[in-house]
């Protein structure tokens, strides 16, 4: 078997929960090992991304306790979608498909068989999809919702109820890699490579343990690089809304 499978776990003060993201993440990758799904030399690549507790600590405990986890360490915290990156940069090396997911175990790792089963089938890109909203609050439902619909009016392709959990074949991924995108927003980048795609379904459960790693100003800050990045639609406002206020202003200047 030489299908090597690399799962990213991007880490931001994460010492609650990585415990049982090792053990559950284990789990799968021996499986999928035992089952012929994917190559025994395959891994899972910890990033740290500048965590103030004892993150990195147990990541290095782990790569010294199970062969199979390894782990890298920025200097600081650069942000979740540059540590997604960075782990894609260094795993795409010696991987033949990569997994992204968070650490918090709210994305069933079980949908995990399921995409890499979707990749022999022959699929580059396999998004994992929640199949309902039920565990958000009203608002982030409500938010999720207005956003997806503004963004499919900028037209901007992206995958409704889809974050940062997918698997991408290796050239898939070198596509990605390709693009110069200093604002990423990955789950509007994706879709852009334009290779055979899939969705595994499945329920998002509640963080295990820990605090959210998005406050609502991480949120909005999120989505306004998802619209700044990937529609001339604001560009287009500004430029009009300039045009008026000259169009005013010269009216008022005539008038007084």
């Amino acid at each position: 078997m030489s299908d090597t499978l690399t799962i990213v776990v991007p880490c931001y003060n994460e010492q609650e929960v990585l415990p049982e993201t090792v053990k559950e993440l284990g789990n799968i990758l021996q499986y999928l090992i035992d089952n012929s799904m994917v190559s025994g030399q395959s891994k899972i690549l910890f990033v740290n991304d500048g965590s103030k507790d004892k993150t990195w600590n147990l990541i290095s405990e782990y790569t010294s306790k199970y062969s199979y986890v390894a782990g890298v360490k920025f200097s600081r915290n650069y942000g979740h979608q540059n540590a997604l990156l960075a782990g894609m940069s260094l795993a795409v090396k010696y991987s033949d498909m990569i997994i992204t997911i968070d650490a918090d175990l709210q994305d069933d790792v079980n949908a995990i068989p399921e995409m890499v089963k979707k990749y022999h089938e022959g699929y580059d890109v396999i998004y994992g999809v929640r199949n309902s909203r039920e565990t958000d609050t009203f608002f982030k439902r409500r938010t999720a919702l207005a956003f997806y619909s503004l963004m499919k009016n900028l037209g901007v392709n992206l995958i409704p109820d889809s974050a940062d959990y997918r698997l991408l074949s290796k050239r898939a991924t070198k596509a990605l890699l390709s693009f110069k995108e200093r604002n990423l927003f990955l789950r509007g980048m994706v879709p852009l490579v334009g290779y055979k795609s899939a969705k595994v379904y499945y329920a998002r459960k509640e963080r295990f343990a820990g605090k959210s790693k998005y406050p609502l100003s991480k949120m909005l800050h999120f989505a306004l690089d998802g619209i700044t990045s990937f529609s001339i639609a604001p560009i287009h406002l500004i430029l009009y809304l300039g045009i008026l206020t000259v169009i005013i202003s010269i009216i008022c200047m005539i008038y007084t």
